[in-house]
């Protein structure tokens, strides 16, 4: 269960704080009645702390690391309707993309960015048009002809192609890259 660890955080939470106060009314009947002293008071309310207070301190870590965990499932989540918008329109730009996730044009980028890093889109991106294209990388390797304009691709890096004629940069994954990499003009030195 995603973010699960905010339910037993609150949980353990509310439970020492319930546990605390109701320590806290014991002592006061027990002290109105004369069952106990001030010092004993002291000390079983110290004890209580000491007891409960890591109890708490479990459950507030846990609620954090449950939010955090949810946080970071709905941004994995923004990057996969990317994936499967560009896998299923074959073309999509950026804006379209903005106006989808509800999100600031900045953090598509960087969401974009992302999912070059993490190789998981194979694909070109003409960052001025801010269009994105879903290419097969074996088609890429075959053909080496930008989607954007049609010009002769070039080898630009490991898993990246750049058209010279419009600028859009073609991303591969990582078997891709490795047979355009094999069939690269190599340069003797």
């Amino acid at each position: 269960m995603i973010g699960g660890g905010r339910t037993v955080g609150v949980g353990l939470m509310a439970g020492s704080v319930l546990l605390f106060l109701a320590f806290l009314g014991w002592v006061v009947v027990a002290l109105g009645s004369g069952e106990t002293t001030g010092g004993g008071m002291a000390l079983g309310i110290l004890l209580a702390l000491l007891v409960l207070a890591p109890i708490f301190g479990i459950g507030a870590y846990l609620f954090r690391q449950g939010t955090a965990e949810q946080v970071q499932f709905a941004f994995v989540q923004q990057e996969k309707k990317i994936l499967n918008m560009v896998l299923t329109q074959g073309q999509v730009t950026i804006g379209e993309l903005v106006a989808e996730l509800g999100e600031p044009r900045e953090t598509v980028e960087e969401m974009i960015r992302d999912l070059v890093g993490k190789q998981l889109f194979s694909g070109a991106i003409n960052w001025q048009k801010g269009i994105l294209y879903s290419v097969e990388s074996q088609a890429l390797t075959e053909n080496r002809k930008c989607p954007n304009c049609g010009g002769e691709l070039r080898f630009a890096g490991k898993g990246l192609i750049v058209c010279p004629y419009c600028g859009s940069e073609v991303f591969l994954t990582k078997r891709a890259a490795a047979a355009t990499a094999d069939e690269a003009p190599q340069v003797a030195g």
